[in-house]
């Protein structure tokens, strides 16, 4: 698995680093949206929370009174080719299979805010000013260059060294580099120009049981033993969390990126549940909107899926401030 992740990085890096030149020798040129953009993405293949940082930045927006809308492919959804409105702010036009699952969590989260699905960025960008939003959150978008952007902001890992879709020299367009907190940010330096390097950390929101109106912290469900799932791209660093809140987790399944939970996998999980009879299973957000709605499983296993949210340095919030002032009036 590590050669097959290695072997992608190399391909992946190696056309960035054409497309890079092109762009920088000014052959191909961004285009501008009609609002202003906000882009958040990574040079990792996934895993670096990038939703969180979304909804966060989403939050941040709404709160200064401006009408922000995301802006993105839609990884896996039914409407990823060809576009899709999933929200204009009032209503939700569809399901995470057509959106994709993050785009979806991000409509329910923030249900004021716009959020317009496909490849075609820009005509995305066009809809959403068409229907009064006044600034755009680019998610995923630090490899999309054909998009001009007015704050770009990527989300990085120095302990990743393979799985990497450009080299580590790209970090030197972002205007803002986010770490971890606890994370030394080795081999930035170098880079730094106009570059700010800050920290964030994650922190828990709380479980939330899915065919319940019930959410308890952590200490709730200490001493007590669980059986985890997800099918997201780093499951060691939801498990790690877990951990650290407390929790044991006894078994654990986990299933590769944007998994559906196709019936086979639910019985494999339900089954699992019976043999090892444990107090609840424990899944992510994301994870969890795609079972919430299959009662006959819920039934048989009691689920309870984490939320978290990012705090951040306040410089974030300044930067976003200043952007604000300059574009909106705000």
């Amino acid at each position: 698995m590590k050669a097959l992740l290695f072997l992608a990085s190399f391909f992946l890096r190696f056309a960035s680093q054409i497309k890079n030149f092109l762009y920088r020798a000014k052959i191909v040129k961004p285009e501008k949206a009609p609002l202003p953009v906000i882009s958040i993405g990574n040079i990792a293949l996934g895993g670096t929370e990038k939703t969180p940082l979304v909804m966060e930045t989403l939050s941040f927006l709404q709160k200064r009174g401006a009408k922000p809308a995301v802006i993105t492919r839609g990884y896996k959804g039914r409407w990823e080719k060809w576009g899709g409105i999933l929200s204009d702010g009032k209503t939700i036009f569809g399901t995470w299979k057509d959106s994709g699952d993050e785009p979806f969590m991000v409509a329910k989260n923030y249900p004021q805010a716009g959020v317009f699905v496909g490849a075609n960025r820009l005509q995305s960008c066009r809809k959403a000013k068409d229907l009064g939003f006044t600034i755009a959150v680019l998610d995923d978008g630090f490899q999309h260059r054909r998009l001009h952007r007015d704050l770009d902001i990527v989300l990085y890992d120095p302990g990743e060294k393979v799985a990497l879709r450009e080299p580590v020299s790209s970090l030197k367009r972002a205007h803002l580099v986010l770490i971890k907190k606890g994370i030394e940010a080795r081999g930035l330096r170098k880079f730094q120009t106009e570059t700010e390097v800050l920290n964030y950390s994650v922190v828990s929101k709380g479980f939330f049981r899915l065919d319940k109106n019930e959410m308890l912290p952590a200490r709730a469900l200490k001493g007590k033993k669980f059986l985890a799932f997800c099918g997201i791209a780093k499951p060691n660093r939801f498990i790690r969390q877990l951990e650290e809140e407390g929790l044991e987790i006894v078994f654990s399944f986990n299933f590769p990126d944007h998994y559906p939970y196709p019936a086979s996998g639910l019985e494999k999980i339900a089954k699992k549940y019976d043999e090892i009879k444990p107090e609840a299973g424990l899944t992510t957000e994301k994870d969890a909107l795609k079972i919430i709605e299959n009662k006959s499983f819920l039934e048989r296993v009691p689920v309870y899926y984490l939320k978290i949210a990012l705090r951040m340095d306040e410089k974030f919030y300044e930067r976003i401030n200043a952007l604000l002032r300059a574009k909106l009036n705000l």
